[in-house]
C-alpha cells in the first residue's frame, strides 16, 4: 500500500523530521557539525550524516519539503536561508589534533560478561592489549571466553583473521571473578547492565581497587557519566566510551567527558579507540550523547506514525531502506536493539530533556509488557509467535 502524510510519503516525513532534529542539535552547539555527521554515519551505518544529506538536497529544497510535510524547520535552517547560505558546508574535514598526547594502554580490564563486554574484550586482545575480563561467577566468565573464542574462530574461517593472530589474542585474554585482579590495569572499562545502581557499585569497587592514574571508562549510552564518576574519589579519571554493537566491527566510539574529566583521560580514551581501529567522537556528558539523541526520536516517530494509522510497519521499513538508504528500517532496528532496551532509553531521554519526541507511545509500552521484545524473544514488530499468524 502507499502510505501518505500531508500528501507526502510517510518515509519522507520521517526523514525530514530526523534531519530537522539534527539541525536543532547543531544549533545547540553540542558538538561541531563534522562530529555530528561522523557519529550518525558510523554509528548507524549511513552513507552520509544528516547535515551532509541536507547539503546534497539543497537547503532551499529541504525547506520546501518541510513546508509541504508540515515540519516546522529549526530556526538555524531559516536563519541560514535568510543569510543566503546553500548548506552547512564541508563536514569531512580532518579531526582536530589531540591537545594531550596519549598512548594505548598495555593492559586493560573489562567488567561485565555480556555481548558488549565480550566484544570489547575481543577487540582489545586482537589489537595487542593484555585484557582481564571480570564476570559475576565462574560460569559467566567461561561463557564470555567461549563467546570470544567462537567469534575469533568465525573470523579465521571467513579469512578476516590469521590463525596466528587468533592464537595470540586468546593468549592475551583471561577471565576472572574477582575485581581485585584489575589492580594493575592501565585502563578499565565497565560494561555491565544499563542501570544506574549496578554501574555505580562497579565504579565504587574500581575506585578501591585500581591504581592511581588508571583510566576508568563506562560504556553507558543513556546514563550519566558524571553519576558513575561521583561513586569514585577520582572524577578526573572517569570518561564515557560508548561502543556500538558489534563492538569488534562498528567503527564509532562516542567519548563522553564530564566537566571534571581530565584532558589526559579523554585523550587516553581517544587513543585507545584509535588503536582498536575505531573513530572516536568526543562530546560532553549527557543522556544519549549524539547518536541515541537523534536515533531514538526517529524510531519513536516511526512508531507514532503506525499508531496513528499513517503508515504500516513493513511499508515504512521498506521505504526507509530502499528509498532513503538506511541499512535497515526503523522497526527492524527496534527488533534488533530490543524493545525493552529501546523503551528504557526513550524514558531516560524524556526524563532528562522532557522532549515530546522521546515520550514512549502506548504501542511500544504494550509490546514490552506482553514480552514481545524483538529478536531475542522471538516476537517484536516483525517477528511473530506461531499462534499469531502472519507478520505485521
Amino acid at each position: 500500500m502507499t502510505v501518505q502524510e500531508h500528501g507526502i510519503a510517510a518515509g519522507h516525513v520521517l526523514l525530514l523530521r530526523y534531519l530537522n532534529r539534527a539541525a536543532v542539535l547543531c544549533e545547540q552547539g553540542y558538538v561541531p557539525g563534522s562530529a555530528l555527521d561522523t557519529a550518525m554515519r558510523l554509528g548507524c551505518g549511513l552513507a552520509a550524516g544528516p547535515l551532509s544529506v541536507m547539503d546534497a538536497i539543497g537547503l532551499g529544497r529541504v525547506l520546501e519539503l518541510m513546508a509541504g510535510a508540515a515540519v516546522t524547520p529549526a530556526p538555524l535552517l531559516t536563519a541560514m536561508a535568510r543569510q543566503g547560505r546553500l548548506g552547512f558546508g564541508d563536514h569531512a574535514r580532518p579531526d582536530e589534533p589531540e591537545p594531550v598526547a596519549a598512548v594505548p594502554p598495555a593492559s586493560a580490564g573489562i567488567v561485565g560478561s555480556g555481548t558488549m563486554a565480550a566484544g570489547i574484550a575481543q577487540a582489545l586482545a586482537v589489537h595487542g592489549v593484555h585484557t582481564t575480563l571480570v564476570a559475576r561467577g565462574a560460569e559467566r566468565a567461561a561463557a564470555a571466553l567461549r563467546s570470544v573464542s567462537a567469534a575469533l574462530d568465525k573470523a579465521v574461517a571467513r579469512g578476516r583473521l590469521e590463525p596466528a593472530t587468533r592464537e595470540a589474542a586468546i593468549g592475551r585474554l583471561r577471565a576472572s571473578v574477582s575485581i581485585d585482579d584489575l589492580a594493575d590495569c592501565d585502563f578499565v572499562i565497565e560494561a555491565v547492565v544499563e542501570e544506574e545502581d549496578p554501574k555505580r557499585a562497579v565504579f565504587a569497587a574500581l575506585d578501591r581497587v585500581c591504581r592511581p592514574g588508571a583510566v576508568l571508562a563506562t560504556t553507558t549510552s543513556s546514563l550519566s557519566v558524571a553519576d558513575c564518576a561521583a561513586a569514585t574519589g577520582r572524577p578526573a579519571d572517569v570518561v564515557g566510551m560508548h561502543f556500538f554493537n558489534p563492538a569488534p566491527v562498528m567503527k564509532l566510539v562516542e567519548v563522553g567527558h564530564t566537566p571534571h574529566t581530565a584532558p589526559r583521560t579523554t585523550a587516553a580514551a581517544r587513543a585507545l579507540a584509535r588503536h582498536l581501529g575505531k573513530v572516536p567522537v568526543s562530546c560532553p556528558d549527557r543522556s544519549g550523547f549524539i547518536v541515541n539523541y537523534l536515533l531514538f526520536p526517529y524510531l519513536n516517530d516511526a512508531i507514532g506514525m503506525v499508531e496513528r494509522g499513517q503508515a504500516g510497519v513493513a511499508e515504512l521499513d521498506r521505504e526507509m531502506h530502499e528509498v532513503h538508504g538506511f541499512p535497515i528500517g526503523p522497526f527492524a532496528l527496534l527488533d534488533t536493539i530490543g524493545l525493552d532496551v529501546s523503551l528504557a532509553i526513550l524514558r531516560r531521554l524524556h526524563q532528562q530533556f522532557g522532549d515530546p519526541a522521546t515520550r514512549p507511545g502506548p504501542m511500544l509500552t504494550r509490546l514490552v509488557a506482553e514480552g514481545r521484545l524483538g529478536r531475542k524473544s522471538g516476537a517484536g514488530f516483525h517477528v511473530q509467535r506461531p499462534s499469531e499468524g502472519a507478520s505485521r
